[in-house]
């Protein structure tokens, strides 16, 4: 489904890995825990670089979008996998 709305992310980075992974989606009232991080690629929208992961909960996917100008998160699309 898609959703395109604003949501919270806890977010870790790991300097000496230079790796980054999301850890909880915060939306809609409820938190999803990350239990498995997917694809990850960026592209640009004219000056904008977006990061794009693809994320799973114990029960549901995401698709987030990272715009690198504001820092702010949209859940693009969610899925039960069904």
């Amino acid at each position: 489904m898609i959703v395109n709305a604003p949501v919270s992310l806890v977010f870790s980075f790991n300097h000496r890995l230079h790796t980054v992974s999301p850890r909880k989606i915060l939306w809609n009232g409820r938190e999803y825990f990350i239990t498995k991080v997917g694809l990850h690629h960026t592209f640009r929208e004219g000056q904008t670089l977006y990061h794009i992961f693809s994320v799973a909960s114990n029960s549901l996917f995401f698709r987030l979008s990272l715009n690198t100008d504001n820092l702010f998160w949209t859940l693009e699309e969610i899925s039960d996998g069904l």
